[in-house]
């Protein structure tokens, strides 16, 4: 009988964690999370300041601030799942999103469907880093006849049902159609229109896939 009783009460013990042992557990929590997004947060502190960027890069595009979560957009991907769920902190496959978004798509909109698409090849081997998507409010025709072969890689977008597309004041399609980027944390945080080339979107991109460690 002792002895079963020294055996639980040591069984007991074993099974807990001592202060010492909490400490270095919690300790280990915050360097694997300063592992994986340390690099993400001071990229992006660097490119919206420009700290320690001794180019002295300027972006191209134009910076959203503060940047807008991308849940707020209440967007479904093609595979009828919110478009937020990609970008959670556990998420294994986040990428960069450029997302072209207009309420009717009219040749404006159509020039920035391009200039993604151009501006993902020429992205070469970092080309799998970035991923694109539409949200179009109308869509000519035309243009849905030409879609399957001329932007097949292009993901539509749609509303979450019994939501409205209430874009913030800053992502207003119905005003202009427009090209945002949204980092792999589910930030949008860059507005391009169609008076930036896509040598200003590629120049952004190359200078944010360079600092970058996720996506």
């Amino acid at each position: 009988m002792t002895t079963t009783t020294a055996n639980a009460m040591t069984d007991r013990n074993s099974s807990q964690s001592s202060p010492e042992q909490i400490r270095r557990g919690r300790r280990m929590a915050l360097l694997l999370f300063a592992v994986g997004f340390g690099p993400m947060l001071v990229a992006t502190a660097m490119f919206y300041t420009g700290w320690f960027n001794p180019g002295g890069h300027t972006n191209r595009g134009e910076l959203l601030q503060p940047p807008l979560a991308v849940q707020e957009l209440a967007l479904l991907g093609a595979d009828g799942q919110p478009l937020a769920e990609r970008f959670v902190p556990q998420a294994t496959d986040s990428k960069w999103l450029m997302l072209v978004v207009a309420d009717a798509c009219d040749e404006q909109c159509e020039e920035l469907l391009y200039l993604a698409r151009q501006v993902n090849v020429a992205l070469g081997k970092n080309a799998n880093r970035v991923g694109r998507a539409a949200w179009l409010g109308q869509v000519p025709v035309s243009l849905s006849e030409r879609w399957p072969e001329e932007y097949n890689a292009m993901e539509r977008l749609s509303v979450m049902p019994d939501n409205q597309p209430a874009w913030p004041d800053q992502l207003s399609p119905p005003s202009v159609p427009s090209l945002f980027l949204v980092d792999p944390l589910g930030n949008v945080m860059m507005r391009y229109g169609n008076t930036h080339t896509g040598e200003d979107m590629l120049k952004d991109l190359k200078h944010l896939l360079k600092l970058s460690q996720i996506g």
